[in-house]
């Protein structure tokens, strides 16, 4: 099931997410957006949705928690 962007903040938090696991994992952002968008359905499904509750969260702990689900889920960079 595909989320929809609702608005520049979301948008603003999705590149926010993607250059942050980017940097700390020290590959390219396009690397990244590829294992969220054609390796799995993690933005769609679990950072879109999640919005609310996860921009409320610090840097580090954004991070990590994508990190853990795309560990849970197997998705490779």
């Amino acid at each position: 099931m595909k989320s929809e962007i609702q608005n520049a903040n979301e948008m603003e938090y999705i590149i926010f997410c993607i250059e942050n696991v980017a940097a700390k994992l020290e590959i390219p952002a396009e690397t990244v957006y590829a294992a969220l968008t054609e390796k799995s359905d993690i933005l769609d499904r679990y950072i879109i949705p999640n919005y609310e509750i996860l921009h409320t969260q610090d840097k580090g702990y954004i991070v990590d928690d994508i990190l853990s689900v795309m560990q849970e889920e197997g998705v490779e960079v």
